[in-house]
């Protein structure tokens, strides 16, 4: 299997919001778009679900056009998807049968995932009742924000598709559920799947994604694989904690401070020469030195560096 992006534009007027925009992937595993506000990750996205018209450009996946009609997509939109007024059991069951699940098995795996996203109260809420009579079911409006989340996640997942599309998965949640969904992300990552994810959470990114695209205004900016990226950059990142003062070092070297922190103080340098060097100086002038690390930039840093403080709205 394969997905691949080429050559993706797409313009409102005279402005173009993507820009023949190229990735793809060879193998199972996360690829993100990242970017700033207004950037085109979404715009891309819904591109690829033939949601907009494309203005130029191709997605193919297996050497064919991407069709969500006849392949299974697991979309899961940053914004809420579902019918307020209808219930829960009635749209996942819909959704279901869209993506053509017989009801048997839709009804299997609705069992599956409320259990496993917790969300038995809301799906089932007679099982434990000791009440004769039965409780309405519910509907989208009566859940939280993160509830109504875990159904779109159950609503993306309940086909079993090898290609996955999440839009921003993580934002809103509490840390409980943020830890759910992540763990459930990892487990479709090792069932072989496909996944493009778009977050602003870098740290998250890190986390799930071998290869990246960041986008400025509709343009990539920089693309490839993330650890290859990062160790293009070199370890330049220095953080050093020393029960005495050393700042006397730091002037001499004439080292840029890039924070001050009750853990270290996190240094700037040229390189790993520049770093032992630092190093020496501590040991020869006796410092007791409780941390020491060299680390190549984050994912952060590099973000900040190619986008700038472009913030426009998608």
């Amino acid at each position: 299997m394969s997905l691949i992006v080429n050559e993706l534009t797409k313009c409102y007027g005279d402005k173009k919001v993507v820009d023949k925009l190229s990735f793809k992937m060879d193998n199972p595993g996360v690829y993100a778009l990242l970017g700033t506000n207004g950037a085109g990750k979404t715009t891309t996205i819904r591109m690829m679900l033939d949601m907009i018209v494309k203005d130029g450009g191709e997605v193919l996946w297996n050497g064919k056009p991407l069709n969500p009609l006849e392949t299974p997509v697991g979309y899961l939109a940053e914004e809420r998807g579902l019918y307020p007024k209808y219930s829960l059991m009635d749209q996942l069951i819909y959704f279901a049968k869209l993506k053509n699940v017989d009801g048997k098995e839709a009804v299997s795996r609705i069992k599956y995932w409320s259990d496993r996203l917790m969300l038995d109260e809301y799906l089932y809420p007679d099982r434990n009742s000791k009440a004769k009579k039965k409780k309405k079911p519910l509907t989208a409006e009566q859940l939280s924000k993160g509830n109504q989340q875990k159904i779109q996640l159950m609503a993306a997942l309940i086909s079993d598709p090898k290609l996955l599309i999440f839009d921003e998965p993580l934002s809103g949640l509490d840390p409980v559920n943020t830890d759910l969904f992540k763990s459930i992300i990892h487990e479709e990552i090792n069932k072989g799947k496909f996944l493009i994810m778009s977050s602003h959470q870098m740290a998250t990114v890190e986390e799930f994604c071998e290869n990246i695209t960041i986008l400025n205004r509709g343009k990539d900016v920089l693309s490839g694989n993330l650890n290859d990226i990062k160790k293009s950059y070199g370890r330049v990142n220095l953080v050093v904690k020393c029960d005495e003062d050393f700042s006397d070092i730091i002037n001499r070297r004439n080292i840029n401070i890039s924070e001050l922190t009750p853990d270290g103080i996190w240094m700037k340098v040229k390189g790993e020469e520049e770093a032992a060097a630092i190093l020496n100086d501590l040991i020869k002038e006796g410092k007791t030195i409780v941390r020491y690390e060299l680390n190549e930039p984050s994912l952060h840093e590099i973000f900040v560096e190619k986008v700038g403080g472009a913030n426009e709205k998608n």
